[in-house]
């Protein structure tokens, strides 16, 4: 029991070293969202190559001639895409970009729909709340578009890392706590 309570207490540690590096990794594309942005277009552009690759090899696999000549259009267009996003990734950011603001318009529009359809549900105001936001921020980005993609990849991938990093905080510090209760 006291050796359980031990590598509670010393998991708890090491969660509560990987959150805060979580939130000291999340200020970085806050302080320089443009570079994030890049960066992530940079790496997207090469998972399209890598997705292309293995619609090539999938050709391979396919039945009949029609499965082949898809896989080798879909392996085409990955591997086109990923070309163009590593040659031109601002245009790429803007892209993706404006790409984010369209999904979460629709995801603003579905959670009204959704809270409509569950009203009578406990919490369900909760949903209209995150609707209210989602269309907010969608609005914003699509409204400052193409100059939002300066920020909002950058920013929104940091603040997320942080959102992560805390949550982390939260369940290292638990476990933390835990291991001190089994422990006396």
């Amino acid at each position: 029991m006291v050796t359980d309570s031990i590598d509670v207490k010393k998991a708890g540690g090491w969660i509560i070293v990987l959150a805060v590096s979580f939130i000291v990794l999340g200020l970085i594309p806050i302080v320089e969202p443009a570079i994030a942005g890049i960066a992530l277009t940079i790496w997207v552009g090469w998972l399209l190559i890598f997705g292309g690759l293995v619609h090539f090899i999938a050709a391979f696999r396919a039945s009949g001639f029609g499965g082949v000549i898809w896989q080798l259009l879909l392996a085409a267009i990955y591997v086109l895409g990923g070309v163009y996003f590593l040659m031109n990734p601002l245009l790429a950011l803007g892209t993706l970009t404006l790409f984010l603001a369209g999904i979460l318009l629709a995801e603003a529009v579905l959670e009204v729909v959704i809270f409509v359809q569950t009203r009578g549900q406990a919490g369900g105001g909760w949903r209209l709340v995150n609707a209210a936001v989602t269309l907010l921020l969608a609005l914003m980005i699509w409204s400052q578009w193409p100059s939002s993609s300066i920020w909002a990849i950058g920013t929104l991938v940091g603040i997320n890392l942080i959102m992560t990093g805390f949550s982390r905080l939260m369940l290292g510090m638990v476990a933390r706590r835990l291991g001190k209760l089994a422990h006396a």
